[in-house]
C-alpha cells in the first residue's frame, strides 16, 4: 500500500508539534519552524522538509550551547559534548519522527543519516528514556536520581 506523499504544508502541524516538543517552548518552535521553511520550497520531498527541521535545530539550539570548558583539552571535551547532545537530539527526533508523523524506520534513517538498525535500536531506547525522564525535552540529558531505600516500606 502506497502511501501519499505529503508536501511542506500539509506537514506544518507536525513540524511545530515536533519542534515544540524539541525544543520544550512555544517561542523556541516557531524560530525553528520559521528556520526549516527557509530552507524549503512548495516542491521539496517530505524526507528534506525533516532533514531541513534536523539542521535547523542543531544549528540553532545544539551549536549554540556547546560551551567548551577551558582546558588544555578543551578541543577535545568540546567536541564530546556536541557529540553527545547531538545523539541525544536524534533519538528524541528519532522517536518523534515516529510517533507524530508516522515514518518508518528507514525514512528515518535516511532523514537522520544512519543505519535502520541503529534508528531501530534508538526508537527502543529513546522511547523508554522518554517514558522514565532520563531523556530531556529541552535538549539536554538528566540524570536519572533513584530514590534510596531506607528500609521503610
Amino acid at each position: 500500500m502506497a502511501t501519499k506523499k505529503r508536501n511542506p504544508m500539509e506537514l506544518l502541524d507536525d513540524i511545530y508539534n515536533i519542534a515544540f516538543l524539541m525544543t520544550g517552548y512555544k517561542d523556541g518552535a516557531y524560530h525553528l519552524v520559521y528556520r526549516t521553511y527557509l530552507k524549503v520550497n512548495y516542491e521539496t520531498s517530505e524526507k528534506e522538509v525533516f532533514k531541513a527541521l534536523r539542521d535547523s535545530f542543531i544549528d540553532c539550539f545544539i551549536n549554540s550551547k556547546i560551551v567548551c570548558i577551558p582546558q588544555t583539552s578543551c578541543k577535545d571535551m568540546g567536541c564530546l559534548g556536541e557529540i553527545i547532545i547531538r545523539q541525544e537530539s536524534d533519538v528524541k527526533l528519532t522517536v518523534l519522527l515516529s510517533e507524530i508523523s508516522g515514518l518508518k524506520p528507514d525514512a528515518i534513517a535516511k532523514v537522520i543519516g544512519v543505519r535502520s538498525d541503529t534508528i531501530r535500536l534508538w526508537l527502543s531506547s529513546g522511547r523508554k528514556w522518554l517514558f522514565d525522564g532520563s531523556l530531556s525535552w529541552d535538549g539536554l540529558f538528566k540524570p536519572v536520581i533513584y530514590a534510596e531505600s531506607n528500609g521503610e516500606t
